[in-house]
């Protein structure tokens, strides 16, 4: 073998060696400190006025509740929505699964309904059993899964 196949041969290692390493450690620094929200996420649209608790429709949803995983049993009131779920300290359902992200999911009301948003999580989020790759309509009863930890909607 020539010295310039043998230096091209390293060269590409090297390369393909800091191509996986950088990565790393993206990944490595998403999960800890949570994936960028586009502008219209973080705030900069105007909030729409909350409704009073006593002034939701009869039937409708009134909290998430955590029905299997280390989790089980936790519960967050949907009036104080939207609901951050994941494994930071800001988040209204703080779940202690090693497959969720810092910053996981939030659940948000929209036009009367419940939609649930993966916040470009490493590794998803499934309703009903399919991953979702933008905000999606939940319904009581609907199994929301985030690692090994499933929630849903309650009355």
């Amino acid at each position: 073998m020539s010295e310039l196949t043998l230096f091209l041969i390293r060269l590409a290692y090297l390369a393909i060696l800091w191509i996986f390493v950088i990565s790393a450690i993206s990944v490595i620094r998403s999960d800890m400190f949570g994936a960028r929200a586009p502008e219209t996420v973080r705030g900069s649209t105007p909030a729409q006025p909350r409704r009073a608790r006593s002034a939701r429709r009869r039937g409708a949803p009134t909290h998430v509740l955590v029905v299997e995983g280390v989790n089980q049993g936790v519960r967050a009131e949907l009036d104080q929505a939207p609901l951050l779920i994941g494994r930071g300290p800001d988040a209204a359902i703080r779940l202690d699964d090693d497959y969720a992200s810092t910053r996981h999911a939030r659940i948000v009301e929209a036009d009367d309904q419940w939609c649930i948003e993966d916040l470009g999580s490493t590794n998803g989020t499934y309703v009903g059993g399919s991953r979702i790759t933008q905000p999606t309509t939940i319904t009581v009863g609907t199994p929301v899964r985030i690692g090994k930890t499933v929630l849903e909607l309650r009355k």
